[in-house]
């Protein structure tokens, strides 16, 4: 008899704000590479928007300093979430 697997996190929230999680045996199936594509996306999206922000700080007037922090907070929460999903995976391998 093999262990079920950890539910995994996926990379959006539900209702208030609460963790979705996915539970399966099949890590290939549409919810999991919807997951997938969704985690690549809010990485690079992350990646993207912190070259922006090493560009705009020397020189950004505070209106775009702030919406710029809250971006970052938004792109900080979704890389750790993939962060967080991705290490219970692996920890789920061993």
């Amino acid at each position: 008899m093999t262990t079920p697997r950890e539910p995994r996190l996926l990379p959006w929230s539900g209702a208030e704000g609460k963790p979705c999680y996915l539970i399966t045996d099949d890590g290939g199936g549409p919810v999991s590479r919807l997951a997938d594509t969704t985690e690549s996306t809010q990485l690079g999206m992350g990646a993207e928007l912190l070259a922006h922000a090493r560009d705009l700080l020397p020189r950004a007037p505070h209106g775009e300093l702030r919406y710029l922090a809250e971006r970052l907070a938004e792109a900080l929460a979704d890389a750790l979430r993939v962060a967080e999903s991705r290490g219970r995976r692996i920890r789920g391998l061993d």
